[in-house]
């Protein structure tokens, strides 16, 4: 007998109907000798890629098909559409599929189903390409039967053959014959009630009409023991909890994928329809339908001033668009250099030649359009990652850091040797970015251009909420611990980790109850939930890319493709990364409330420095962590060189490589610079000897060992990810061996290439650094010179950058700018600039809707209270007004009183009479303190430490402005809002918790070393009050101090009445 196929298997990619990965089911197809499966997602080929990688990686061929919903083929009173199963038997066949996908998810995003047209064309333009199973128990055939309507299954299964084309049948029926519809009756696996009969019936169908009958199981788990979590996720998809009878829910444990053996026993009344599974997966396994060595990139051709997308038998568009590239990227040099020197010319010549030999001059000018659209349009962009490596995009306008000027290397981007296709990344102002991606669906088309999906997966957090719901445990149960679970701590290491925490020892976790609830969250953990919208990614392909796999519909109506990012690349389609990055949008607002031009700011300003090394950073991009601003107290920054460094050092690879301190060391001379080799001093002399940026590990590889560019890449790269201890010494042997032959001692070889094993895995790019340290400096230049300016435009775009919006305006204060209440009468939707002051914007205020605050700006100005309470806004938005402060022009500043008139007219008995404001006493200061926080995210009247002020003094606490004057060791006692506790990676691979405390003059920052973290961790991560008490030690490190914790505690919102 031959091995059995499996052609209806549901993946994690059905989205909440299928709870084994694609990895489980293919693992257990290879164990019971199966050649292969079938995948057959719900409307869905967003598993084809990975199912066809993990395939060749365990030896197995994945057949790709899809289950479609089809509306009812006969008279239904209720009930449909119902499940049909289609398979691509080959390339024609996948694209109707993909096609016929895309056209149902686009048509009823929804509910997707196919109507019989749909289905009919498709079948149609796929020739012989395209089968069809019935459905299984779902199936309208097998619904129909089991409410005893043989009469309705027949009259639908008549309807469904009309849709069908004739074609030369392969499959045998009952009487001997091949059958010449694409179509097959889907038996079922009996064990279910009424299964015998059912099995039976559909036999007698398949007889009837001469079709072939197909043993199949309607897979949706690799094992019996997901059966649970299964079920759990029918809960989840249905919106119900495991008490709720229904009728999508699992009858029992018998859906996975079964072995030849089982599905011969189970089937063993009808071995026709084993023999032709097995024959029909042989056909759908033999043919490729989706290629993962197709180039799909797009070829452009250029005409009457534009760019359009060349046909697919174009073969000379390339060999033009290179022409054109090439003149764009001289024209460019001459703006960028002034003139085109040999050396710049050497270089242009050089990075031109790759990229026309690796095909690449239809992307580049894919880019250069993008790039050249935003600035005509005035869209605020700048160009990072490896890109900036290359003096092409520099000479284009694509990106803004010099390639050559810096000494970048080219092969960090780009090399011949190098299998994957570049990625060019271009931050855009974020308020615009989608009238980019709107111009090239525009120009290119809306059938070549999409976003690239992304995969919302069950993680820890989400896991917990949402088995929680579905085992119907009371919401202050699930909640309580998602709270508390540590974002790093995926659902797979449940319950392992209980102990591991102290936020969650404190809990009652070890119940029954939740360890039934950890179980299914770890059953649930890394599969998908649902998909999402790349952050950035978009796909231009030179075919229709629903031929490819389908789209679909994501959430704001942006069209996205069935494939990830890792999924585009190996589908040889071309990836633009057209990020948005909040600090350009803050910039564009900066100006319009009166900073300078971007590029007025002056380079190299003495008084930005100054600031930077005083560590008063916060606000400004990339530098405002508490460890960047500790960092540039030590650092003591000049130059954009040293900005450019302290990008890259803090990051978790350095700060676990211990990169940091012998580079600050060096930079100060504490330490001296040595060099292993004279032929690493040019290379590293700029970062004091040591290894940090990935550049330098491709030239030190090219000049010690005589490595090709694309070699030393390679070398850089393997470097960079997980290896094995094997690769790594045949590397290093390899490195030696070459070093060698150029005339380096073997000793200084091995240690050059120790130094690198142990620095490159932890460099960063360094063109990414100098684009990021650019935008950098700029905002420190803005917050030294227009603080109202910047701050207002930080506090307009919130959520963005590392800070709440209540320390950034303790900062704004801190240089001397006011902060205004909202005013309903004053504020615009942003924040504002009124002479040095701030006027907060309507969009900050909690809850107020766009239309509200619409409503607001047209129908002022307000006279009276009445005015505004007639106006169309829900009782949260009038609650939010109120404690904002943004009534108190209107109020007399009475805020209490308002709150219970909002209560009177909830009961429906009015708001204002003519006797005014009732005599209701109003908010006390702490009262109004925190309804401001919670209001705005900030506060107004008075920070909520200036409550406990006169209490901390006489307690010998020490505010932030006084922390300058502590010595290294002393005993310390601070208090503050606890702002941004997180627990980074660490060398040693303990944690360490860092937060700050947030009082009226600024921050202290705080480090909690493990065991006082295992002690007081509940403090700083349960749910205790926002501010926090800290007694520890000071701890000087140049100019900057930090508090050791030696004891946390918690303060309560509200002081006590009595001192």
């Amino acid at each position: 007998m031959k091995p059995f196929v499996h052609l209806h298997v549901h993946s994690p990619y059905s989205f909440l109907d299928g709870a084994s990965s694609i990895r489980e089911l293919l693992a257990r197809a290879a164990e019971e000798g199966q050649p292969g499966l079938a995948l057959t997602d719900v409307h869905s080929l967003a598993g084809a890629v990975e199912a066809l990688q993990e395939g060749e990686r365990q030896g197995l061929r994945v057949a790709l098909g899809a289950e479609i919903f089809l509306e009812p083929l006969a008279f239904c009173k209720r009930g449909g559409p119902f499940p049909l199963v289609l398979l691509a038997l080959g390339p024609r066949g996948h694209r109707q599929l993909s096609r016929l996908l895309t056209e149902s998810l686009l048509a009823f995003p929804e509910k997707p189903r196919v109507t019989h047209e749909m289905l009919s064309r498709a079948l149609e333009g796929a020739g012989e390409e395209l089968f069809l199973l019935t459905g299984g128990r779902r199936g309208e055939l097998a619904q129909r039967l089991l409410r005893g309507d043989r009469e309705g299954a027949e009259e639908a299964l008549r309807a469904l053959l009309r849709l069908l084309p004739r074609t030369r049948g392969f499959l045998p029926s009952p009487g001997g014959k091949p059958s010449p519809f694409p179509l097959a009756v889907e038996l079922v696996n009996p064990l279910y009630p009424g299964g015998q009969r059912l099995q039976r019936e559909l036999f007698q169908l398949a007889e009837a009409f001469h079709l072939p009958p197909v043993a199949a199981n309607d897979v949706r788990y690799a094992r019996p023991e997901a059966y649970p979590v299964y079920d759990v996720m029918v809960c989840i998809r249905e919106g119900i909890d495991v008490s709720v009878p229904h009728p999508e829910r699992p009858l029992n444990a018998q859906q996975d994928l079964k072995g030849t053996a089982e599905m011969a026993r189970l089937f063993s009344a009808y071995p026709l329809a084993l023999q032709n599974a097995a024959l029909l997966g042989e056909r759908a396994l033999a043919k490729e339908s989706l290629s993962l060595r197709e180039d799909r990139s797009p070829r452009l051709r250029f005409r009457g001033g534009e760019l359009f997308l060349a046909s697919e038998e174009d073969a000379s568009s390339e060999r033009d668009a290179f022409q054109f590239l090439q003149e764009r990227v001289y024209e460019g040099a001459l703006e960028r250099y002034g003139a085109v020197t040999e050396e710049v010319r050497r270089r242009l010549d050089h990075e031109l030649q790759i990229i026309g030999k690796l095909g690449l001059a239809s992307y580049f000018l894919l880019v250069w359009d993008v790039a050249r659209f935003a600035r005509k349009e005035g869209i605020r962009f700048a160009g990072r990652g490896s890109a900036a490596d290359s003096a092409v995009a520099y000479c284009l306008g694509i990106t803004h850091v010099d390639a050559i000027g810096r000494g970048l290397l080219f092969e960090r981007f780009l090399s011949p040797e190098r299998s994957e296709k570049p990625d060019i990344d271009i931050d855009f102002d974020a308020r615009r970015r989608d009238e980019v991606s709107a111009y090239l669906r525009r120009k290119y088309g809306e059938d070549h251009v999409v976003h690239v999906a992304t995969w919302q997966t069950f993680r820890g957090r989400l896991a917990i909420r949402e088995a929680g719901k579905a085992l119907g445990m009371e919401a202050s149960e699930w909640a309580s611990l998602a709270r508390r679970l540590p974002y790093m701590i995926t659902a797979k290491e449940l319950p392992e980790m209980l102990d591991a925490f102290p936020e969650l020892r404190e809990g009652d976790y070890r119940r029954p109850r939740y360890r039934l609830l950890l179980e299914v969250a770890r059953g649930l953990a890394g599969l998908p939930r649902h998909a999402g919208t790349h952050v950035g990614g978009v796909v231009i392909s030179h075919r229709p890319v629903a031929e490819i796999l389908p789209v679909q519909m994501a959430a704001k109506g942006v069209p996205i493709l069935q494939a990830d990012k890792e999924g585009v690349e190996a589908l040889g389609l071309v990836k633009l990364d057209l990020l948005s990055l909040r600090t350009l949008s803050a910039v564009e607002v900066a100006e319009e409330n009166g900073s300078p031009p971007w590029t007025a700011i002056p380079p190299e300003d003495p008084l930005t420095y100054a600031m930077i090394r005083e560590g008063r950073t916060v606000g400004v991009f990339q530098l405002e962590s508490s460890a960047q601003r500790a960092l540039q107290v030590r650092l003591g920054a000049e130059t954009m060189e040293d900005l450019v460094a302290s990008v890259a050092l803090i990051r978790p690879g350095p700060i676990k490589g211990n990169m940091v301190d012998p580079y600050v060391k060096r930079r100060r001379g504490e330490e001296p610079v040595t060099y292993l080799h004279p032929l690493l001093e040019p290379i590293l002399k700029k970062t004091y000897g040591v290894v940090l940026f990935q550049e330098q590990v491709i030239d030190i590889a090219q000049k010690i060992a005589g490595f090709t560019a694309g070699e030393a890449d390679r070398l850089r790269r393997t470097m960079s990810r997980a290896r094995s201890l094997e690769e790594m010494a045949e590397l290093g042997k390899l490195f030696v061996e070459k070093a060698k032959e150029r005339g380096v001692q073997e000793e200084v070889a091995r240690a050059i290439f120790q130094m690198l094993e142990g620095y490159a895995s932890y460099g960063f790019n360094e063109a990414h650094a100098a684009a990021f340290a650019d935008i950098a400096y700029r905002t420190a230049w803005l917050a030294r010179h227009r603080p109202e300016a910047y701050f207002a435009a930080l506090l307009s775009l919130q959520p963005m950058g590392y800070y709440p919006p209540h320390t950034l305006a303790v900062e704004a204060r801190s240089r001397g700018v006011s902060i205004l209440r909202p005013d309903v009468n004053r504020s615009e939707d942003l924040c504002t600039v009124e002479g040095k002051a701030i006027r907060l914007g309507l969009s900050l205020i909690r809850h107020l809707s766009e239309k509200g605050r619409e409503a607001l700006v047209k129908a002022r100005p307000f006279a009276s209270l009445r005015e505004v309470f007639r106006l169309p806004l829900d009782r949260q938005e009038k609650e939010a007004l109120i404690l904002s402060g943004a009534l108190d022009g209107l109020s007399g500043g009475k805020r209490r009183p308002l709150l219970w008139l909002l209560e009177r007219q909830d009961e429906g008995r009015g708001f204002l009479t003519d006797e005014g404001l009732p005599e209701v006493s109003d908010f006390s200061l702490a009262e109004r303190i925190w309804g401001e926080g919670y209001a705005l995210g900030l506060f107004v009247t008075a920070h909520p430490l200036s409550l406990w002020r006169e209490r901390l003094q006489r307690k010998g606490y020490t505010p932030s402005w006084e922390m300058e004057g502590k010595e290294h060791g002393e005993t310390v006692k601070v208090a503050g809002l606890l702002v941004r506790p997180h627990r980074p990676p660490t060398r040693s691979g303990r944690i360490v918790v860092y937060f700050a405390l947030e009082d009226e003059g600024g921050l202290v920052d705080v480090v909690m070393p493990e065991p006082v973290y295992q002690a007081f961790g509940s403090v700083i991560f349960g749910e205790t009050s926002p501010l926090v008490a800290v007694r520890g030690r000071a701890e000087r490190r140049g100019k900057g101090v930090q508090v050791v914790a030696d004891e946390v505690a918690s303060l309560p919102l509200y002081p006590p009445v009595k001192p």
